[in-house]
């Protein structure tokens, strides 16, 4: 099968489970909107070039800024101590929260990443900024989400994309090591983003 193929496949699938689900509505962004990728290497792009990473990508199919705050290596509560800087450096219209990898491949406590993802998402509230979350699979044989991700989403009524981190990472033509996408896989994690601002309302 063909990499086309196989992009369109994990794409479609990636659609249809945001299409089945509802996605908590958000204010429709400005024009000219500045939107913040925050989170770890997944969010730098590690494993492509920098034109290459899924805020690239999703800042050519918005048309917005979205400006990469990726710390490769950072852990939950290292993003935590970091979030109130960039955010009133940034002044973003939006955050697109993809954080806790780490966390999760060090096999750090559940509870405490929960609770410093949960103050990610209190301190971007309290600067009155719409939180979308993208999820990161937890660690077994078979590539599902972390259940964490979507009790945030629920308990805070934020948007989810919940499953196209893990179903890029589960295809080896996707990804350029065991944990990080290659070009084609992050942009497959944009268009996905993309799709789900849509469906959010948000674009």
């Amino acid at each position: 099968m063909s990499l086309s193929i196989l992009r369109s496949a994990v794409l479609c699938l990636c659609f249809l489970l945001v299409a089945c689900s509802d996605s908590p509505p958000l204010a429709p962004l400005p024009q000219g909107a500045t939107i913040l990728a925050f989170g770890d290497s997944l969010t730098r792009g590690t494993g492509a070039p920098p034109e290459q990473s899924y805020p690239a990508h999703l800042a050519r199919l918005t048309g917005f800024e979205v400006i990469n705050a990726g710390v490769p290596g950072e852990v939950s509560a290292e993003g935590l101590a970091r979030l109130p800087e960039v955010l009133q450096q940034a002044q973003p219209d939006l955050i697109v929260l993809c954080h806790g990898g780490n966390d999760i491949l060090r096999s750090l406590d559940k509870a405490t990443m929960l609770n410093n993802l949960q103050a990610m998402i209190d301190i971007a509230r309290d600067s009155h900024t719409p939180v979308v979350l993208v999820a990161v699979p937890k660690r077994s044989l078979l590539l599902r989400a972390e259940p964490v991700y979507q009790q945030l989403a629920d308990t805070n009524s934020l948007p989810l994309q919940a499953s196209v981190v893990a179903d890029v990472l589960g295809d080896s033509e996707l990804r350029s090591d065991r944990v990080h996408p290659n070009g084609a896989g992050y942009q497959i994690i944009a268009e996905a983003v993309y799709q789900l601002l849509q469906d959010s309302g948000a674009i």
